[in-house]
């Protein structure tokens, strides 16, 4: 297994905080989406109690899903990020100017 440098290290942190607050932020906006109809209108008492807790679930939901979403990406982002290794310039040839 080999040592992760202390770039990689500062990728993943920002990576992890990057997947924790787009997470809030889309979960924020499911549950505001859910729930402002309960809110503007006047609705039976049961209505809004069962918008609020579908909110809640549906941007709980959308927070895990984003998180997980961007944090699986990430070690795929992270190899295309690195140059590939040098090739000969001709099939066969062991450098360039042979």
């Amino acid at each position: 297994m080999s040592r992760r440098t202390q770039a990689e290290r500062d990728a993943m942190t920002v990576e992890i905080g990057y997947a924790l607050v787009s997470g809030v932020l889309v979960a924020a906006v499911t549950f505001a989406g859910v729930s402002v109809p309960a809110l503007l209108l006047r609705l039976p008492g049961s209505a809004e109690s069962v918008l609020f807790r579908a909110g809640a679930v549906l941007g709980a939901l959308a927070f895990v899903l984003r998180a997980v979403h961007v944090l699986w990406r990430f070690p795929r982002a992270a190899e295309e990020r690195r140059l590939p290794p040098v090739q000969p310039s001709q099939p066969g040839r062991t450098s360039p100017d042979s």
